[in-house]
């Protein structure tokens, strides 16, 4: 019974598409009817539309910020949510156009509220592409995916108003889709013919990896540009200095008082310390001789915030909390360490604590969090803690921890983890589940670790941690990090900045010689 109610249900989705084919094809002919001579695009201006929360979409609000530092009038669109990055609010030439939220459905069955959600879907970007704007713009740039109905509502606009279309090819929609239905689901080649269809002809193409660029080249056979932009962070993303890391942590301060976290990590004593960093003792003054403790050492004098001896290895994960990011690879990992730790203090080895910290939000948290919530009452040695960081605080605890970890596969195999790139500008070296192009971002023992399985993740941190806080291995691999941002090393990195002027200045500037693409 179950399994006809699913069929049934991809059965409207499939009817959902052709609904909406039907009203963009009458939405064309209905405009060539009754539309007026085209008015000539507005050089020096760009419409960047995101099909989600603009504040969870960092390639795209980097895009417009890129922009507007070239004098584009740049239009923002998408949904309201989460806070975008602060440097993008102080721009005057960014405009944010955000959609309109859906209106309730409760109550309609699914036959009737999906479609009504899509067709408000499309009239809101329309409006917004077509009469929001003052004048069309020079250039719209589409992220990809989602494909539907993004791809084919940009295609028609472009084609209105004369404005030049620019896809950035993330990942494919048909792949991610294809996780949950299956290679062969007629939905999942209904979804890739209309990416390939609405996706293939646009004024420039953009890709995240070299992988994607050849395998889109050659079975699409896209026509325009085709240039690799690889995600790189922003300028500001970097290291984070002892006194910045001591104001973060006095700052999350709530978030590390959990029960769990209790008698686990080293006592804090705010403002003078915090379970990762510390100043000078708060009993010691000039009134006040100082204690034996103080006098043997235990007290650091030092006027400036620096990082405790005893604190844990702080871990770091960013994950979407979906099926493409397997987060019992990492929960299976921490219980083997936790093993491996106990039987260290036995044998008179020696492992730190570890407090591994998940950031993002998604439709499986809760899931495993319940499970670790279970796991770690009988842990010694490790912790696991969920949190939702601000725009501002994400780059600082990347740049305070020891040590990343992403569980990114990839759907398509095509793409690479921005989380990864966030913690390389963060000078943060990571252990990366190995796929097909990760060799384009992650080099095994370079920059990080490769691994295929939670053994061998648990491995790696148990060697990389072994002499903590002094890991030879880690300094190695952080010392390869700052090397590549000075230019020096055997791979390509840079600044977000540097990248974007390098490859899409002259796609988009007259001015700009361009190469042959």
């Amino acid at each position: 019974m179950q399994s006809d109610l699913n069929f049934l249900r991809q059965d409207m989705e499939i009817n959902i598409i052709l609904q909406l084919l039907a009203i963009l094809t009458f939405c064309f002919f209905v405009w060539q009817l009754v539309k007026q001579p085209l008015e000539r695009p507005s050089l020096r201006s760009v419409a960047i539309l995101v099909l989600g929360d603009i504040g969870r979409s960092p390639r795209m609000m980097y895009h417009a910020e890129s922009f507007a530092e070239n004098n584009f009038e740049t239009y923002l669109i998408g949904n309201d949510g989460s806070k975008p990055v602060p440097s993008l609010l102080s721009i005057p030439h960014v405009h944010f156009l955000y959609l309109p939220n859906a209106p309730s459905t409760s109550g309609l069955p699914f036959i009737l509220s999906a479609p009504r959600k899509i067709v408000h879907q499309v009239f809101s970007i329309l409006n917004a592409l077509l009469f929001r704007i003052p004048r069309p713009p020079e250039f719209i740039v589409v992220q990809n995916p989602p494909s539907i109905p993004t791809l084919a509502l940009v295609w028609l606009v472009g084609e209105l108003r004369g404005s030049k279309v620019i896809i950035d090819w993330h990942n494919l929609g048909y792949s991610i889709l294809a996780l949950k239905l299956g290679d062969t689901h007629p939905f999942v080649k209904l979804a890739k013919w209309f990416e390939a269809y609405f996706g293939r002809c646009a004024y420039a193409h953009l890709f995240v990896t070299n992988a994607m660029r050849d395998f889109l080249v050659r079975e699409w056979h896209l026509q325009g540009h085709k240039v690799v932009l690889h995600d790189r962070p922003p300028a500001y993303f970097h290291r984070t200095s002892p006194s910045e890391m001591h104001e973060l942590f006095l700052h999350l301060q709530p978030s590390f008082s959990a029960p769990s976290l209790q008698n686990f990590l080293p006592a804090a004593n705010p403002p003078f310390s915090t379970p990762f960093t510390q100043t000078s003792s708060p009993h010691h003054s000039k009134h006040t001789p100082p204690s034996t403790l103080e006098l043997e050492g235990e007290y650091d004098f030092s006027p400036m915030p620096h990082q405790r001896l005893d604190r844990p290895a702080l871990l770091i994960s960013s994950t979407s909390w979906t099926p493409d990011e397997d987060f019992s690879i990492l929960l299976e990992a921490l219980k083997l360490y936790e093993q491996k730790a106990r039987d260290a203090s036995t044998t008179g080895g020696g492992l730190p604590k570890v407090l591994m910290v998940v950031t993002g939000k998604g439709p499986e948290r809760d899931k495993y969090m319940s499970e670790v919530a279970v796991l770690q009452k009988e842990w010694q040695w490790v912790r696991c803690v969920s949190m939702w960081l601000e725009p501002e605080d994400y780059p600082l605890l990347l740049g305070s921890a020891d040590l990343g970890i992403s569980l990114h596969s990839s759907s398509s195999a095509l793409d690479l983890p921005m989380k990864v790139v966030d913690m390389f500008g963060c000078g943060l070296p990571v252990c990366a589940l190995d796929f097909a192009c990760l060799h384009e971002l992650v080099q095994d023992g370079v920059n990080g670790l490769v691994f295929h399985n939670a053994q061998e993740l648990a491995t790696q941190l148990a060697s990389l941690l072994a002499s903590f806080p002094t890991s030879p291995t880690l300094a190695s691999l952080r010392q390869s990090l700052e090397a590549s941002g000075k230019g020096a090393g055997n791979w390509e990195w840079g600044s977000w900045s540097e990248n974007w002027n390098r490859v899409m200045r002259p796609l988009v500037l007259r001015d700009v010689p361009l190469e042959n693409t």
